[in-house]
Protein backbone atom coordinates (compact mmCIF):
# COMPACT_ATOMS: atom_id res chain seq x y z
CA UNK A 1 0.00 0.00 0.00
CA UNK A 2 0.77 3.85 -0.25
CA UNK A 3 -0.16 6.70 1.82
CA UNK A 4 -0.18 10.20 0.21
CA UNK A 5 0.99 12.35 3.00
CA UNK A 6 2.15 15.99 4.06
CA UNK A 7 4.57 15.94 6.97
CA UNK A 8 2.37 18.96 8.62
CA UNK A 9 -1.12 17.88 8.16
CA UNK A 10 -3.09 16.91 11.45
CA UNK A 11 -5.30 14.77 9.01
CA UNK A 12 -2.30 13.03 7.71
CA UNK A 13 -0.76 12.26 11.11
CA UNK A 14 -4.11 10.71 12.21
CA UNK A 15 -3.92 8.10 9.27
CA UNK A 16 -0.22 7.48 9.78
CA UNK A 17 -0.29 7.12 13.90
CA UNK A 18 -3.51 4.47 13.27
CA UNK A 19 -1.39 2.72 10.47
CA UNK A 20 1.83 2.10 13.25
CA UNK A 21 -0.68 1.62 16.19
CA UNK A 22 -2.22 -1.38 13.89
CA UNK A 23 0.67 -3.15 13.02
CA UNK A 24 1.19 -2.17 9.52
CA UNK A 25 3.73 0.38 9.21
CA UNK A 26 6.13 -2.06 7.38
CA UNK A 27 3.64 -2.65 4.81
CA UNK A 28 2.90 1.06 3.67
CA UNK A 29 5.10 3.29 1.69
CA UNK A 30 4.79 7.06 2.85
CA UNK A 31 5.00 9.60 0.23
CA UNK A 32 5.31 12.81 0.65
CA UNK A 33 3.08 15.44 -1.25
CA UNK A 34 2.45 19.36 -0.88
CA UNK A 35 -1.14 20.80 -1.14
CA UNK A 36 -2.46 23.70 -0.31
CA UNK A 37 -6.49 24.85 -1.34
CA UNK A 38 -4.24 27.58 -3.78
CA UNK A 39 -1.65 25.12 -5.37
CA UNK A 40 -2.80 22.32 -7.39
CA UNK A 41 -0.91 18.79 -6.81
CA UNK A 42 -1.43 16.96 -10.52
CA UNK A 43 -0.42 13.26 -8.49
CA UNK A 44 -2.83 14.16 -5.71
CA UNK A 45 -5.66 15.57 -8.37
CA UNK A 46 -5.53 12.06 -10.18
CA UNK A 47 -6.63 10.25 -6.89
CA UNK A 48 -8.79 12.27 -5.01
CA UNK A 49 -10.63 14.71 -7.38
CA UNK A 50 -10.73 17.31 -3.77
CA UNK A 51 -7.21 17.48 -4.61
CA UNK A 52 -6.16 17.11 -0.73
CA UNK A 53 -4.10 14.46 1.11
CA UNK A 54 -3.84 11.95 2.91
CA UNK A 55 -4.94 9.32 0.18
CA UNK A 56 -4.03 5.49 0.87
CA UNK A 57 -3.42 3.59 -2.65
CA UNK A 58 -4.68 0.00 -1.42
CA UNK A 59 -2.80 -3.23 -2.72
CA UNK A 60 -5.61 -3.45 -5.51
CA UNK A 61 -4.88 0.86 -6.60
CA UNK A 62 -8.21 1.69 -5.11
CA UNK A 63 -7.71 5.29 -3.97
CA UNK A 64 -9.54 5.66 -0.56
CA UNK A 65 -9.63 9.31 0.82
CA UNK A 66 -10.44 11.12 3.44
CA UNK A 67 -8.64 10.27 7.00
CA UNK A 68 -11.67 9.21 8.74
CA UNK A 69 -12.49 6.85 5.51
CA UNK A 70 -9.18 5.92 5.55
CA UNK A 71 -8.66 4.50 9.43
CA UNK A 72 -11.79 2.61 9.10
CA UNK A 73 -10.71 0.88 5.59
CA UNK A 74 -6.97 0.04 7.75
CA UNK A 75 -8.66 -1.02 10.90
CA UNK A 76 -10.24 -3.93 9.10
CA UNK A 77 -6.78 -5.10 7.99
CA UNK A 78 -5.11 -6.48 11.37
CA UNK A 79 -5.89 -8.33 13.95
CA UNK A 80 -4.86 -6.44 16.93
CA UNK A 81 -7.58 -4.87 19.13
CA UNK A 82 -9.98 -2.64 16.63
CA UNK A 83 -9.13 0.99 17.00
CA UNK A 84 -13.18 1.59 16.28
CA UNK A 85 -15.08 0.14 18.61
CA UNK A 86 -17.32 -2.49 17.48
CA UNK A 87 -20.75 -1.79 19.14
CA UNK A 88 -21.62 0.17 22.26
CA UNK A 89 -21.08 3.01 24.24
CA UNK A 90 -17.46 2.62 23.78
CA UNK A 91 -17.94 2.98 19.81
CA UNK A 92 -19.64 6.08 20.31
CA UNK A 93 -17.62 7.22 22.51
CA UNK A 94 -14.70 7.22 20.22
CA UNK A 95 -16.57 8.40 17.28
CA UNK A 96 -17.61 11.11 19.25
CA UNK A 97 -14.39 11.98 20.30
CA UNK A 98 -13.01 11.74 16.66
CA UNK A 99 -15.61 14.54 15.59
CA UNK A 100 -14.45 16.35 17.98
CA UNK A 101 -10.92 16.50 16.96
CA UNK A 102 -11.60 16.66 13.50
CA UNK A 103 -13.70 19.81 14.04
CA UNK A 104 -10.69 21.38 16.17
CA UNK A 105 -8.43 20.89 13.17
CA UNK A 106 -10.38 22.44 10.71
CA UNK A 107 -11.03 25.44 13.14
CA UNK A 108 -7.76 25.76 13.91
CA UNK A 109 -6.88 25.84 10.24
CA UNK A 110 -9.43 28.82 9.68
CA UNK A 111 -7.63 30.24 12.43
CA UNK A 112 -4.35 30.08 10.53
CA UNK A 113 -5.88 31.62 7.76
CA UNK A 114 -6.86 34.53 9.73
CA UNK A 115 -3.43 35.42 11.30
CA UNK A 116 -0.66 34.64 9.20
CA UNK A 117 -1.76 32.64 5.75
CA UNK A 118 -4.61 35.48 4.38
CA UNK A 119 -3.03 38.33 2.65
CA UNK A 120 -2.91 40.94 5.66
CA UNK A 121 -5.62 43.30 4.02
CA UNK A 122 -8.19 40.23 4.06
CA UNK A 123 -8.06 38.92 7.56
CA UNK A 124 -11.09 38.54 9.00
CA UNK A 125 -10.39 38.92 12.95
CA UNK A 126 -14.12 38.28 13.73
CA UNK A 127 -13.76 34.52 12.10
CA UNK A 128 -10.48 34.06 14.32
CA UNK A 129 -11.82 34.83 17.21
CA UNK A 130 -14.56 32.69 16.76
CA UNK A 131 -12.69 29.13 15.63
CA UNK A 132 -10.39 30.29 18.71
CA UNK A 133 -14.03 29.74 20.81
CA UNK A 134 -14.66 26.45 19.30
CA UNK A 135 -11.24 24.89 19.75
CA UNK A 136 -11.59 26.15 23.29
CA UNK A 137 -14.99 25.32 24.42
CA UNK A 138 -13.67 21.56 22.38
CA UNK A 139 -10.70 21.29 25.02
CA UNK A 140 -13.27 22.23 28.03
CA UNK A 141 -15.41 19.25 26.88
CA UNK A 142 -12.99 16.82 26.82
CA UNK A 143 -11.08 17.83 30.12
CA UNK A 144 -14.63 17.60 31.70
CA UNK A 145 -16.11 14.85 29.96
CA UNK A 146 -14.07 12.80 28.30
CA UNK A 147 -12.34 9.19 30.13
CA UNK A 148 -8.83 9.02 29.13
CA UNK A 149 -8.83 5.35 30.84
CA UNK A 150 -9.22 1.82 29.00
CA UNK A 151 -7.38 0.86 25.52
CA UNK A 152 -6.38 3.51 22.58
CA UNK A 153 -9.29 3.72 20.22
CA UNK A 154 -9.80 6.05 17.08
CA UNK A 155 -10.91 9.12 19.13
CA UNK A 156 -7.95 8.88 21.41
CA UNK A 157 -5.37 8.89 18.34
CA UNK A 158 -7.73 12.29 16.45
CA UNK A 159 -7.59 14.19 19.65
CA UNK A 160 -3.78 13.76 20.18
CA UNK A 161 -2.66 14.19 16.97
CA UNK A 162 -4.29 17.17 16.35
CA UNK A 163 -3.41 18.49 20.06
CA UNK A 164 -0.27 18.15 18.04
CA UNK A 165 -0.68 20.47 15.53
CA UNK A 166 -2.25 23.11 17.39
CA UNK A 167 0.82 22.81 19.27
CA UNK A 168 3.17 22.73 16.68
CA UNK A 169 1.32 25.71 14.85
CA UNK A 170 1.34 27.72 18.13
CA UNK A 171 -2.58 27.91 17.49
CA UNK A 172 -4.19 27.73 20.93
CA UNK A 173 -2.47 26.91 24.51
CA UNK A 174 -5.12 23.92 25.05
CA UNK A 175 -3.01 23.06 28.27
CA UNK A 176 -3.23 25.36 30.42
CA UNK A 177 -5.79 25.48 33.17
CA UNK A 178 -6.57 21.90 31.76
CA UNK A 179 -4.85 19.26 34.27
CA UNK A 180 -5.94 16.40 32.95
CA UNK A 181 -6.17 16.78 28.94
CA UNK A 182 -2.36 18.07 29.55
CA UNK A 183 -1.58 14.98 31.82
CA UNK A 184 -2.76 12.70 29.08
CA UNK A 185 -1.56 14.46 26.45
CA UNK A 186 1.98 14.36 27.31
CA UNK A 187 1.93 10.83 27.91
CA UNK A 188 -0.04 9.94 24.38
CA UNK A 189 2.99 11.80 22.97
CA UNK A 190 5.62 9.06 24.07
CA UNK A 191 3.82 6.77 22.22
CA UNK A 192 6.12 5.09 19.83
CA UNK A 193 3.48 5.30 17.02
CA UNK A 194 3.92 9.40 17.33
CA UNK A 195 7.50 9.87 18.21
CA UNK A 196 7.56 7.46 14.84
CA UNK A 197 5.89 10.70 12.64
CA UNK A 198 6.47 14.27 14.17
CA UNK A 199 5.68 17.09 12.35
CA UNK A 200 7.28 19.14 10.13
CA UNK A 201 7.72 21.61 7.24
CA UNK A 202 5.52 25.04 6.63
CA UNK A 203 2.55 25.44 4.34
CA UNK A 204 2.93 26.79 0.78
CA UNK A 205 0.27 28.70 -0.54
Amino acid sequence: MKLLYQTHSPYARKVLVAIHESGLAGEVEVIHHETSPTRRNEDVYALNPLGKVPVLITSDGTAIFDSTVICDYIDGLHEREKLIPANGEARWNALRLQTIAQGMADSGIVVRWETERRPEELRWSVMRDAQLQKIEAACDFVEMSVDFGGPLDIGKIALGTTLSWIAFRNVYAFEVGRPKLSAWYNAFCERPSMLATTLAGETHD
